[in-house]
């Protein structure tokens, strides 16, 4: 991909982060850009860890959270390309995509999202009786998402909240109820929900222009590049310090708070990769540095656990 700075058109020949061939597994793995799952299913585990300070945990179970994650995701995206099909053609960055150039047909992408949304559910009956209850909530959102960007500036927090889900339905297929502290839980997924935030403002940057063009909703579109890197700095600072709070609820040691540190100097440097009027790493800034933060903290939370 290459992106020629401040408001400038995208051009690409090939959307990144996409997996090369044309099978009906890598088809549909594509059409939902399943390598991005790595963003953050390690936050789900983080749930899962703080979980078993206060409950048992089964491999069964950690299998049924990633599958309840992964299919969630999965319906989520499959959705979302069949909603922005025709946003997609418009736009060059995206024209590629497997609904608008024509390599997936809609019945063929909507069958795989109903096919997604009915294992998130068995996943969630699997797990416990309120992960089930939860389950119709937590798709209906992460579905809405899909249509903010018509009416919001804000869809990138609405895509943050969505996401944030991960780490309170891992903590919750757990123990099968809320945090005690109860504002513990709240703290992570306000970190996950900025965080998301943070870097969807950044990899929208590249679609100012297109927005605009199209009266579609932005922070970048609605503020401008240079505020719209002010408000994602400004999330990631939140995110920071709720990883901190959410910790102290835990009643985490040394090892979390070093990888809230980490985490926290991480995101230092991807802002470092991103200017207003430069956007040519940008692709380094949002995939391989958000992959690595999101690994790097569940690390730290894992070994601490491993330890105590």
């Amino acid at each position: 991909m290459t992106v020629r700075g401040l408001g400038s058109p995208v051009t690409s020949s090939r959307e990144g982060q996409t997996l090369r061939g044309q099978s009906v597994l890598l088809r549909h793995a594509n059409l939902v850009r399943l390598p991005h799952t790595i963003f953050a299913l390690p936050f789900a585990l983080v749930g899962v860890v703080l979980a078993s300070y206060v409950a048992p945990i089964t491999v069964i179970n950690v299998f049924w959270v990633v599958l309840a994650f992964t299919s969630a995701r999965f319906a989520a995206m499959g959705f979302n390309r069949i909603v922005d099909r025709e946003i997609d053609a418009r736009n060059p960055r995206t024209r590629t995509r497997e609904i608008p150039s024509g390599t997936m047909t809609v019945f063929e992408a909507s069958i795989a999202v109903a096919i997604a949304s009915t294992v998130f559910f068995l996943a969630a009956w699997q797990l416990n009786s309120l992960c089930l209850a939860l389950a119709p909530v937590a798709l209906a959102w992460v579905l809405f998402y899909s249509y903010t960007k018509r009416f919001t500036r804000w869809s990138h927090l609405v895509l943050g909240v969505g996401l944030s889900i991960a780490p309170v339905g891992g903590y919750l297929a757990i123990t099968g109820q809320w945090s005690d502290p109860w504002w513990m839980l709240i703290a992570l997924a306000i970190a996950v929900a900025t965080w998301v935030g943070g870097f969807d403002i950044l990899y929208a940057l590249q679609d100012v222009s297109f927005d605009r063009e199209n009266g579609l909703f932005s922070v970048p579109a609605a503020f401008g590049e240079g505020n719209a890197l002010g408000i994602a700095r400004a999330l990631h600072l939140s995110t920071v310090a709720a990883l901190a709070i959410a910790g102290i609820g835990a009643g985490a040691g040394l090892l979390y708070l070093s990888g809230v540190l980490v985490a926290g100097l991480l995101l230092l440097y991807e802002h470092s990769l991103v200017r207003a009027d430069d956007l040519t790493r940008l692709d380094a800034a949002f995939f391989t540095m958000n992959g690595v933060i999101s690994i790097v903290f569940f690390g730290f939370v894992f070994t601490e656990r491993l330890l105590r």
